[in-house]
């Protein structure tokens, strides 16, 4: 699968993003996917994830509350939408999928694929947050 990321940029601190992601070459009966992010310096981390046969998204702590995923099959397209941003949301966001049927869920999926061993990976979007 192919996996291509959009709509990062440089915002200001309160503003608000939506970035897309279009699936390739697969579909989300078949695949669990999310969104990763990577500051300088810091490890990657999954901030939100789906998975195929589970209707509730994971959040990572830091961003619940401000952050929504969506995803629209009829496009192939899921979006993270952020609101407010904050300066520590800057980084590289990437998008991420996986066959479902390895992962037991979404969370199990976004711990793994932080890890970065797995999956097929988007080229990454800059998200930059000025204080």
């Amino acid at each position: 699968v192919q996996l291509v990321e959009s709509g990062g940029g440089l915002v200001q601190a309160g503003g608000s993003l939506r970035l897309s992601c279009v699936l390739s070459g697969g579909t989300f009966d078949e695949y669990d996917i999310g969104w990763f992010r990577q500051a300088p310096g810091k490890e990657r981390e999954g901030v939100s994830c789906l998975h195929s046969t589970d209707s509730t998204p994971y959040y990572a702590e830091s961003v619940q509350g401000r952050f929504s995923i969506s995803a629209d099959k009829r496009t192939n397209t899921i979006y993270l939408e952020i609101y407010p941003l904050e300066p520590e949301d800057t980084a590289v966001y990437y998008c991420a999928a996986d066959e479902y049927r390895y992962y037991s869920g979404a969370t199990y999926f976004c711990t793994a694929l932080a890890a970065g061993i797995f999956g097929s990976w988007g080229q990454g979007t800059q998200v930059t947050v000025s204080s």
